[in-house]
Parts: C-alpha cells; sequence; structure tokens
C-alpha cells in the first residue's frame, strides 16, 4: 500500500527520522544502564544473541543485526578479549566458526539480565498496554519485506 508520494513526503519529522530519533534515545537509555558493567551497547547485543537467543555463528548474527562481516570480527575480536565468548571451529566444517559463551559471559548475562526490561520500561512507560502491544505489531509488520520477521499466521494473529 502506497502512504507516501514525492509530493507528500513529510519534510519535518518524517516517520523515517522520528524512528531515528527513537533507536538515538534507546541506544542513549542502553549505553547509561550498561555503563557499571564497562560494556558497551552493541557488545550488549552480540553478547545477548549468543548467551539468551543462542545464535551461534557469526554469520547469523551479522544478519540479525545488519552490520557488516567486518564489523562483527572485530566486535568477536573484543568480546573474546574480554573473556565473553569463545570461537571455535566447527568439527564437521572447519570452514565454520561456532560461537560460545565464557563463565564470565554466562555471569555478566546474568548480571544485566534484567537490564532489557528496565531499558524497555523506560522507553515505552508513556504508553498504554494497548499501545504498546498495537506498536510492536506494527513495528513487525513493517520488518516483515526485510526477512527479519516471518508474516503472522493465522494461528498466531492477536484476538
Amino acid at each position: 500500500m502506497i502512504h507516501f508520494t514525492e509530493d507528500n513526503v513529510p519534510t519535518r519529522l518524517s516517520i523515517a527520522h522520528l524512528l531515528f530519533l527513537l533507536n538515538q534515545h534507546k541506544d542513549r537509555l542502553l549505553e547509561k544502564y550498561l555503563k557499571p558493567f564497562n560494556i558497551t551497547g552493541p557488545q550488549f547485543r552480540v553478547m545477548r544473541l549468543v548467551i539468551v537467543e543462542h545464535v551461534d555463528s557469526p554469520s547469523e548474527l551479522t544478519r540479525l543485526l545488519s552490520i557488516d562481516s567486518g564489523a562483527m570480527t572485530r566486535m568477536l575480536d573484543r568480546l573474546e578479549q574480554r573473556n565473553i565468548l569463545v570461537r571455535e571451529r566447527c568439527p564437521h566444517d572447519r570452514r565454520q566458526v561456532r560461537l560460545k559463551p565464557t563463565a564470565e559471559g554466562i555471569a555478566l548475562s546474568h548480571q544485566v539480565q534484567g537490564l532489557a526490561a528496565d531499558l524497555l520500561n523506560e522507553l515505552t512507560g508513556e504508553l498504554t498496554q494497548q499501545e504498546l502491544s498495537e506498536f510492536d505489531r506494527m513495528v513487525r509488520k513493517m520488518l516483515v519485506p526485510t526477512g527479519l520477521m516471518e508474516e503472522p499466521t493465522q494461528q498466531s494473529k492477536p484476538e
């Protein structure tokens, strides 16, 4: 469905700019919450995907975080230097690398576990539960064409 044409694209605070501002706000909040743990927002996102979501390949992290493989390699180098995760060769295909959290990484993950909830509460505190659910539904719908989200099935649609 087409909502905008070259004649009616908002010039000030378009939806794209609002999403950009919201993302910047979220990143600033994340950095504030992470400061006591000496970890950056991007490091936290990688750590969370590896430890909580069980993502174990650099290529999948690259896809999920929409960053290039060179940046991912440098990020994994830093996380390995911090002893948060290790890279291991896949025994069945030596060309592939698998990511494994270390005991120190798991301990740090437990320390910052409530952080995501606190951050999301601060970020969405002005929304009602219904507004939050609708916002979540709309953003997921917008992400379907990217391949990062699947089309909702009839069974998974909220009633």
